[in-house]
């Protein structure tokens, strides 16, 4: 077997890719519920943790409120469940890995799992980068405009929605670097055109910021530079690859001998 060639040559039937397929989301499920178990007796720890950036600023005397009847137990709830997904990605991408690798040639490998594991850090380097780079700062900026005479109460579960909308969209932008090499590696997009569109990038940098972040400029702005910083550095790594040549037929042998 050449190095060409795939892991296994033997076609499964679609029913043992069915079959496979559901265990494997069986097992990703099972991993979420069980650190979403371990998790929640420290659910209101966690979102203490987590609104720790917008209390700060609140001004003296005011608190966090909750509007909603259930509020105080379900938006803990929901960021509890949404932290177990976010710790369990790990896990969920090593299953997705281990249902495709089999069908990737040896040269695939050696640079998808180099791939994945960059991808994982770079989610939580996007997710870290919001709550300790983006938050203080925005929640400052609102702090310093808020107009005279209103108090800064702001709802649980309005801010839950807000922050788990950031920290998804400052996960995913950091993997602009990943889908970069991705693009160049395969030949879809060579070095030279990426970057001589790099003014459209910029561009869609900030269409992106705006659709993935509330509707403020500040936060679109936040997102949005980052985003084209990345892809410069994905650019700078894509020059250091070329198009990976495709495997070459496989050509008939001799006949096997008759016993």
């Amino acid at each position: 077997m050449t190095d060409q060639t795939p892991a296994s040559d033997q076609e499964m039937p679609l029913v043992a890719h069915l079959t496979e397929l559901r265990n494997r989301l069986l097992r990703c499920v099972v991993i979420v519920l069980l650190l979403f178990a371990g998790l929640f007796y420290f659910s209101q720890d966690i979102y203490a943790l987590v609104a720790a950036p917008l209390r700060v600023y609140l001004p003296e005397g005011a608190t966090m409120i909750a509007t909603g009847v259930a509020s105080p137990f379900l938006t803990p709830f929901k960021l509890t469940l949404m932290v177990s997904l976010f710790l369990a990605i790990p896990v969920i991408l090593q299953q997705a890995w281990g249902f495709i690798a089999p069908g990737l040639y040896q040269h695939e490998k050696r640079i998808a799992i180099p791939l994945l594991v960059a991808s994982i850090l770079l989610f939580y380097a996007g997710m870290a980068f919001a709550y300790f780079v983006v938050f203080p700062i925005m929640f400052g900026f609102f702090a310093s405009v808020t107009p005279e005479g209103v108090a800064m109460m702001t709802d649980i579960g309005q801010y839950l929605d807000f922050v788990l909308t950031l920290f998804f969209a400052f996960g995913v932008a950091f993997e602009i670097p990943i889908a970069t090499f991705l693009l160049i590696w395969t030949g879809i997009a060579p070095v030279e055109t990426l970057s001589r569109s790099r003014p459209y990038v910029v561009l869609a940098c900030f269409v992106i910021g705006m659709l993935l972040t509330p509707p403020d400029v500040f936060s679109q702005t936040l997102l949005a530079v980052p985003m084209w910083l990345l892809f410069e550095a994905g650019l700078l790594f894509g020059r250091l690859v070329r198009r990976s040549p495709p495997p070459p037929a496989e050509q008939p042998g001799p006949p096997a001998p008759l016993p």
